[in-house]
């Protein structure tokens, strides 16, 4: 009988790893057990390889908010609370066309600003503070957005979220940002397990390797927001599924040494 060749190997243990779909409340169940940290722990070994995986496919992974300067940045991280980002691109370039700076930004007023942003959720709260905050950078900060986590977690409207995004983003610090998809997946997976986003966020910061920090954050919302779906996550697509401890994840699980045959064989 002849033998098998790898890719023969490489089906055959997909069919068997095949998994069925769970139904909504399997799957709520299992992101319940996974707040609480119940799925088995990742190895050293096992993060290293997915952290390789997200870089080998996006090497610079770049936020999806528009934005011009370290401000504007600031100005739209603050406008994305309880909104998504597209929603804050659709109104964001009228506004920066407008007023760039913090400057122009307090003249402008919280009237005309608001105007400019009622397609975004809570634009009345998010018009003051957007205002507020632009004030204190023109009488404090001589209009710059400081580079210090207490100076902006101090500033309307921001929190230690906005604060992580901006010194990331903005002044290259490798921080991580920890939003719903970044908590769902390091819940789900059992990267960063944790009942608070403080939690994940500590979590992330004692596994994660330290030359992959940088975009972590980048990387982990990108793949929570495109694959790992609150209501159904798309498992067969998930380049990291094989090692994913989610009980409830619907792909198989290929051997990472049958997946290399196949990509060297390719």
């Amino acid at each position: 009988m002849a033998r098998k060749t790898t890719r023969q190997k490489l089906k055959t243990a997909q069919k068997a790893k095949a998994a069925r779909l769970k139904d909504r409340k399997e799957r709520a169940r299992a992101d319940t057990k996974a707040i609480h940290g119940t799925p088995p722990q990742w190895t050293p070994t096992e993060v290293e390889e997915a952290f390789r995986r997200f870089a080998a496919a996006n090497p610079a992974p770049k936020g999806e908010l528009q934005h011009i300067n370290p401000y504007t940045l600031l100005i739209a991280v603050v406008l994305s609370a309880q909104a998504t980002d597209a929603g804050v691109n659709k109104a964001t370039p009228a506004l920066f066309k407008l007023a760039d700076t913090p400057e122009k930004m307090v003249k402008l007023g919280e009237a005309r600003v608001r105007e400019l942003i009622t397609t975004i959720g809570l634009y009345r709260t998010k018009a003051k503070n957007v205002i507020a905050l632009s004030r204190i950078l023109v009488e404090q900060y001589g209009g710059a957005v400081p580079h210090d986590r207490e100076a902006l977690e101090a500033l309307p409207g921001v929190g230690r979220k906005t604060a992580n995004v901006v010194l990331n983003v903005a002044f290259g610090e490798p921080t991580i940002a920890v939003d719903t998809h970044i908590f769902r997946v390091g819940n789900r997976t059992g990267l960063a397990p944790g009942r608070t986003p403080i939690e994940v966020e500590t979590k992330l910061m004692e596994v994660v390797p330290e030359r992959y920090r940088l975009h972590a954050h980048h990387w982990l919302i990108l793949h929570g927001r495109y694959v790992c779906l609150a209501r159904r996550p798309l498992c067969e697509k998930c380049i990291i599924a094989d090692l994913c401890k989610w009980p409830a994840k619907t792909a198989f699980a290929v051997p990472s040494s049958l997946a290399r045959q196949e990509s060297v064989a390719t």
